[in-house]
């Protein structure tokens, strides 16, 4: 039991150490920092905590978001995440955020098949018709983000969106993420895991 127990933790370690080794160079502190790309990706998370209220890590990515389009860094966002009901929509809570934050309606895509975050990068090329992008969402999802995108032939890079600090969620979320990366890598490279839905294409189209 405790050899196993040392191999599983030496699993996790390395795809760990894989996942942030590899990607690292890729993500930018701050939206100033960032080279600029045509398309933002805004990976969805719930909007609400376990009490009901909003939850820090959306809030936390809608402000780079804004910042990008209105600093010209990206020129559109595109936002994926989640949408089983009409009560729980990620992409519609974050399109609304971004609105109220002065982003206009015309410079924004919804993506409501991205389920988890292999979906949301494989379908921002299939569906959507990336190769480039920048990906926005916080640190430690940054890395395993652009894992996903660079094993699936995407050129990204990724802006840090703020991590709320000295609170539960984002401890209990930071956790889930070690073991996130070690999926992700099995789902690369032993199962070849594909994303729920895929559909025709709809490429964003720039003036």
């Amino acid at each position: 039991m405790c050899a196993g127990l040392l191999a599983l933790g030496a699993v996790v370690a390395v795809c760990n150490w894989w996942v942030i080794a590899s990607t690292r160079d890729r993500v930018y502190p701050s939206v100033d920092s960032l080279p600029t790309n045509a398309v933002g990706l805004v990976l969805g998370t719930s909007p609400f905590a376990r009490d009901g209220g909003p939850k820090a890590h959306c809030a936390g990515r809608m402000d780079p978001a804004a910042a990008a389009w209105s600093e010209g860094k990206v020129r559109h966002l595109l936002l994926s995440g989640a949408n089983p009901s009409e009560r729980y929509n990620e992409p519609r809570a974050m399109y609304e955020a971004l609105r109220e934050r002065g982003v206009p309606e015309q410079a924004m895509t919804l993506d409501f098949a991205g389920f988890r975050t292999l979906d949301s990068m494989i379908r921002a090329k299939q569906i959507f018709g990336l190769e480039r992008l920048t990906i926005i969402s916080q640190r430690y999802h940054g890395y395993r983000s652009l894992f996903i995108a660079r094993h699936r032939g995407i050129d990204a890079v990724a802006v840090a969106a703020p991590t709320r600090p000295a609170i539960t969620q984002s401890r209990r979320t930071e956790v889930r993420e070690v073991f996130a990366r070690v999926k992700a890598v099995l789902d690369l490279y032993l199962t070849a895991k594909e994303p729920k839905f895929l559909g025709k294409r709809e490429p964003i189209e720039l003036d």
